[in-house]
């Protein structure tokens, strides 16, 4: 048979002979697709999701009485007036004359309405020392942040006049300011970084600027496409900000990996002395179906975030699956084209000092020349004394899980997310210190027939009276009322404050006792309670809620597809078990840096006391995704070195050595890209990063490298166990070996009973 009539099965071989074959119809095809796509989604626009629909719960049903009654919130900001010396009360003539001040300072801005006294409204301190102005921000509370410098100068210029006191703002719209200015551009920094890392770390890996420049050429137009594509989608499931940022991260991740892994592949075998058109078709049938396989098995991880009924998630899930399905497509289709358009020139662009490695290694058809020296002489060990290596690599990761056991998730408070660093910050915590949980009051909207009516009033009215004398409260309750919309919004500052599990008591309380006793004894009133605690509390509940069905659905799939995908059982138990270890270590890193603050400061961190709710399921479902990349690829070259005869044990040398250097490039690229948002000021971004790059890192060393071929090691010829019953599973190994895809007969594979599956 020969090399042009070689016919392979599966997609991945098809679609890439077809591109070599018509080079220019597939790229024209591609770039006509990015380019419909993005028209398109410009055309269509972003349906982004409501704040009606982000949470769950009571938050919800209070979100959606105010979206229908029309009522825009303004942006609320409050005047911090406290003294510094213990014997100054607010009582004092020099304390009123600085709020009398504020007030009009506050006034003459024209920014500012529904300004409020501090002896009016009875927010003065239970020590008498601290009083708060509290006031609204004219027009719509989006950008307020906008309109409120103006204020904050005049507050800046009554402190100045009255230095035994001290006079700070805090609110919505001055610390959406204060964020901007010293946050505003972090993210987008980071993500725009992103790209020249990626690009950097691929000239050092390739040598040459053209084959850099191909992976991060198929990622960005992958994530171009997507972008479009959201928008169109978002038509049917509203997306968000956060998902175009994490679909910009998960695109970049497995856009440049999957072309990183057939580009490498197809330069190796033109090493080994194959020609162009040969190496190109092992390129897709090999490579190409492990970037096939690996892309299925990560769309389906991402798809388990819409198991959350959290509509943040489902967008989020929704956009990195979109952005997966493309990069995988683009691989198989637009990379093999490109490939043949350029072929030798693929080398062009030379780097100084980075000479080509492994062409003069190859001696002819079959010879490796990628192989690692570095990890040659781990596996020589691994392999050696694989009992050993299992219980010393598991061993560091069940101790590195361990602290995961006692993993504690809320929603971050402002001085969790940004330390001290701000004045702001300081602010926030001198009003709760003065007033428990006046700057994050419980809200409670009530919704009536008629908000007048003398029953509906008096249960407002013990409403108030009984949170303070539950004891959830001390108060000041404060009611604002709608009339036109009959709706009424009652503001209860918990005791607990910034304490989130005391300030969950609190809420407990109003819920399960304050309101069925009052409110809840008037027909036709709805009262739902929300705020900062509760929505925190919501949050939690739902994602606790979600957690096993999205656990389930992600871990039952993957098995499912590395079965069918594999033929074997055990690699698809193994696969299971490695990948669940590497995200318990990755929770366990976080827990250990971020709750308990062990080596946090090494991170320019510092221990909170708690992960952000949402990230150990987001870090599950990514890091279970992006996990199977690697081990598709090398558990691929390991099934296509039994294939052409090697026993088990070469057969996992040879997989593992030589993508030991597409494996590192790959994880260099992604813990380098995730180490970037490591380094952002918020808690949060930090949490992600950290715990996506240690797990990576983690993924690619011990796992891949030690744990991986250890275990095989020990499993010998049952790596390819497949009970008689599972054989009428459908068959979609459809891959060959490289030497029947180059026209040459391979060595005969002796079966082994039943457990020789491949």
């Amino acid at each position: 048979m020969g090399n042009g009539e070689t016919r392979v099965r599966g997609f991945a071989a098809r679609a890439g002979g077809w591109s070599a074959r018509h080079r220019w119809a597939a790229v024209g095809i591609w770039v006509l697709f990015v380019v419909l796509a993005m028209g398109l989604g410009s055309a269509a626009g972003r349906v982004d999701v409501k704040d009606s629909d982000q949470l769950p719960g009571e938050t919800h049903t209070a979100a959606k009485i105010i979206e229908d009654a029309g009522i825009e919130e303004p942006a609320s900001e409050t005047v911090l007036i406290q003294a510094k010396d213990a014997g100054v009360k607010a009582t004092d003539p020099e304390f009123r004359a600085a709020v009398d001040a504020v007030i009009e300072a506050v006034g003459a801005t024209d920014a500012a309405a529904d300004i409020q006294s501090p002896y009016d409204t009875r927010t003065i301190s239970a020590d008498g020392r601290s009083a708060l102005v509290q006031f609204d921000i004219r027009g719509e509370s989006d950008t307020a942040g906008e309109r409120v410098e103006p204020v904050l100068k005049a507050v800046e210029g009554v402190q100045k006049d009255h230095g035994s006191l001290r006079i700070e703002e805090i609110g919505g719209a001055s610390m959406m300011k204060t964020f901007d200015d010293a946050f505003g551009d972090d993210f987008q920094k980071a993500e725009y970084s992103a790209v020249p890392v990626a690009l950097g770390i691929l000239l050092i890996a390739f040598g040459a600027l053209v084959a850099a420049l191909l992976p991060v050429l198929l990622a960005v137009t992958a994530i171009m496409a997507t972008m479009g594509l959201m928008g169109i989608v978002s038509h049917v499931m509203p997306m968000s900000d956060t998902a175009n940022s994490v679909m910009l991260l998960v695109g970049l991740a497995v856009g440049v990996d999957y072309c990183l892994f057939y580009l490498r592949r197809e330069r190796e075998e033109r090493e080994a002395g194959r020609d162009a058109q040969t190496a190109l078709r092992i390129a897709a049938a090999t490579s190409g179906r492990a970037v096939v396989v690996s892309g299925v098995t990560v769309c389906v991880a991402m798809a388990g975030m819409l198991f959350t009924g959290l509509a943040e998630f489902e967008a989020m899930g929704l956009a990195s699956l979109m952005v997966v399905a493309v990069a995988m497509v683009g691989s198989v289709t637009v990379l093999p084209a490109l490939l043949s358009l350029l072929g030798e020139r693929v080398e062009k662009g030379r780097i100084p000092f980075l000479r080509r490695r492994g062409r003069k290694n190859g001696t002819g058809p079959g010879k490796s020349s990628g192989e690692s020296r570095f990890w040659g002489a781990v596996l020589k060990g691994v392999l050696a004394r694989p009992v050993l290596a299992v219980v010393v690599a598991a061993g560091a990761l069940l101790a590195i899980a361990a602290p995961a056991v006692g993993m504690k998730t809320q929603n971050l408070t402002l001085d969790q997310e940004f330390g001290d660093s701000l004045s702001i910050v300081q602010t926030y915590n001198r009003v709760n210190d003065a007033f428990p949980g006046g700057s994050d009051p419980a809200e409670v909207i009530v919704k009536a027939d008629d908000i007048n009516a003398p029953e509906v009033r008096s249960a407002l009215a013990d409403f108030r009276e009984r949170a303070i004398s539950s004891g959830a409260s001390r108060g000041p309750v404060e009611i604002k009322t709608h009339d036109e919309q009959n709706v009424a919004f009652v503001y209860v500052p918990l005791v607990g404050g910034s304490d989130l599990d005391k300030a969950g008591e609190s809420l407990d309380k109003l819920r399960d006792d304050v309101r069925p006793a009052t409110l809840g004894r008037v027909d036709g009133v709805d009262a739902p309670i929300t705020g900062q605690v509760a929505g925190s509390k919501d949050f939690n509940d739902q994602l606790v809620g979600s957690v096993v069905p999205v656990f389930v659905f992600v871990v039952v799939f993957a098995f499912l597809l590395m079965l069918l995908s594999f033929r074997s059982l055990t690699v698809a138990i193994t696969s299971i078990v490695l990948n669940l270890l590497s995200v318990g270590a990755a929770y366990g890193i976080l827990v250990a840096v971020f709750q308990h603050g062990w080596g946090a400061s090494l991170v320019g961190a510092e221990g909170v006391g708690a992960i952000v709710s949402w990230l150990p399921l987001f870090l599950f479902v990514i890091l279970f995704g992006l996990s199977m990349d690697y081990h598709v690829f090398v558990v691929s070259r390991i099934r296509e070195a039994r294939l052409r005869g090697r026993t088990t044990k070469d057969a996992i040398a040879h997989g593992v050595v030589t993508t030991a250097g597409v494996v590192t490039s790959a994880a260099v690229i992604m813990v380098a890209v995730f180490a970037i948002f490591g380094t952002l000021s918020m808690q949060s971004m930090k949490q992600m990063g950290v715990g996506l790059a240690a797990a990576v890192l983690i993924d690619a060393t011990i796992i891949r490298g030690v744990l991986l071929p250890a275990v095989m090691a020990l499993l010998g010829e049952r790596n390819w166990y497949l009970p008689k019953w599972l054989h009428r599973l459908p068959d979609l190994t459809h891959d060959e070996s490289a030497d029947a895809v180059a026209g040459e007969q391979p060595p005969a594979v002796e079966e082994e009973g039943e457990r020789v599956g491949v």
